[in-house]
């Protein structure tokens, strides 16, 4: 028994791999830059909307506070389940 191995199919197929990893890499961190603006968003608007009308010295945050409060948050109140 004669085998012959294209070796242009495998290096064909390892770069597709790569390409395929790459790209749910990316998909995944896309992702995740989404999941922040959309909690992020409404942290900002109630605080905003809600806490500087009814609060004495509240002032109004930004983007990246309420983004910044969203991680703190995260990591203070992280459930942990074993």
């Amino acid at each position: 028994m004669d085998f012959k191995i294209d070796f242009r199919i495998l290096k064909y197929n390892f770069k597709n791999k790569k390409m395929e990893r790459l790209g749910a890499v990316l998909s995944a961190l896309a992702l995740i830059a989404v999941g922040a603006i959309v909690l992020a968003w409404p942290t900002q608007l109630l605080w905003n909307h809600s806490l500087v009308g009814a609060v004495d010295g509240i002032n109004p945050i930004g983007f990246w506070q309420a983004l910044g409060i969203n991680l703190l948050f995260g990591i203070l109140f992280k459930t942990s389940s074993k």
